[in-house]
């Protein structure tokens, strides 16, 4: 069985060096919480974060993995005088990667929203230009939400484009971390901050802006990612349904609606056969695509995960390929 994963993940070093100040700002311990040699889960070798070749497609074998969609990291955390230049060298390096490699990589583009008045000519480009199949956006931009009005002409983009917005985890903001998550050690508070469960909640609050704003009502076409069995959002629907009815919310649809029919959700390497079969009950195997979050997580197991699940071979298919396949541009058949 052909398995896609749509979660994995590179880091340009430039952008690594260029956001490394942010990212030491928002959230101190980082490097701390996360170095590769404590051999603590989610600390990734950081050659295997570089390499867009040899090594990768290695592993890949290894492993069942027939393509993986490759995102970059950090973008939204760019200083706006860098940010075009920047996002537009590093797609510009990964489509190189994907024409060596056309039936192995695919791509979801960097986007410079630092610069909104240019995230949604790049992510064109990027759709149109480079071949790539959607983008990956790395939490807030200086704080904002997607639903922020600056991003209007972004989202047009990935409307017109049917290229999916994958929105990916970034860590808590400061206050928030003050708040909620000090207190503990370094690498506890960091971790929790983010990983274990900061940056889960940050994202599954951005989705619900894009909600409750009326951004998925004005774009409704508009195609969300959410990762990490759909960040919290499955687990909470029918809370958020009785809670907060659309003659409350003055949107259109329930948060279910909106889940099923502008989302799509991915493990990300949690792999829980218990969340599979909740998730599969909640918005359908159709709605899942299949992703390990590599190089943050090993891909060994990857393949019986699916196999050993209790679905029909209809929605294992649906789940490893099928629907990256019907809704990602660009992806190789």
């Amino acid at each position: 069985m052909r398995l896609v994963t749509v979660e994995e993940h590179y880091i340009d070093p430039d952008i690594a060096r260029a956001t490394g100040p942010e990212i030491a700002k928002i959230s101190p311990g980082f490097q701390e919480a996360f170095a590769s040699e404590d051999g603590l889960p989610g600390s990734p070798d950081p050659a295997a974060l570089a390499d867009l070749g040899d090594k990768r497609l290695a592993d890949m074998d290894a492993c069942g993995v027939d393509v993986q969609v490759l995102s970059g990291l950090n973008a939204q955390l760019l200083p706006p005088d860098v940010a075009a230049e920047m996002t537009r060298t590093t797609n510009d390096n990964l489509a190189l990667a994907m024409k060596e490699h056309p039936d192995r990589f695919a791509g979801f583009a960097s986007i410079p929203t630092s610069t909104p008045d240019q995230a949604g000519d790049e992510l064109r480009r990027a759709v149109n230009e480079l071949g790539m199949s959607g983008s990956l956006v790395f939490g807030r931009t200086e704080g904002r939400f997607l639903s922020d009005a600056r991003f209007q002409d972004f989202l047009t983009a990935a409307e017109q484009t049917g290229a999916p917005i994958y929105l990916h985890p970034s860590p808590a903001p400061v206050d928030t971390t003050r708040e909620n998550y000090a207190g503990f050690s370094s690498v506890v508070s960091t971790r929790l901050q983010t990983a274990a469960w900061g940056w889960h909640q940050e994202t599954a609050v951005h989705f619900l802006h894009l909600v409750l704003s009326g951004t998925l009502d004005r774009h409704p076409g508009l195609k969300i990612v959410l990762g990490h069995w759909g960040e919290m959002i499955p687990f909470f629907l029918e809370r958020l349904d009785e809670m907060l009815p659309t003659r409350v919310t003055g949107v259109e649809r329930t948060f279910t609606q909106y889940m099923r029919q502008n989302v799509w959700i991915t493990p990300s390497g949690m792999f829980t056969q218990a969340n599979l079969q909740y998730c599969v009950e909640m918005i359908g195997a159709d709605r899942i695509m299949f992703s390990v979050d590599y190089p943050f997580v090993r891909m060994d197991g990857a393949q019986d995960f699916l196999y050993e699940a209790r679905l029909t071979d209809a929605e294992k298919k649906a789940i490893a390929h099928g629907t990256a396949e019907r809704v990602l541009p660009n992806l190789a058949r």
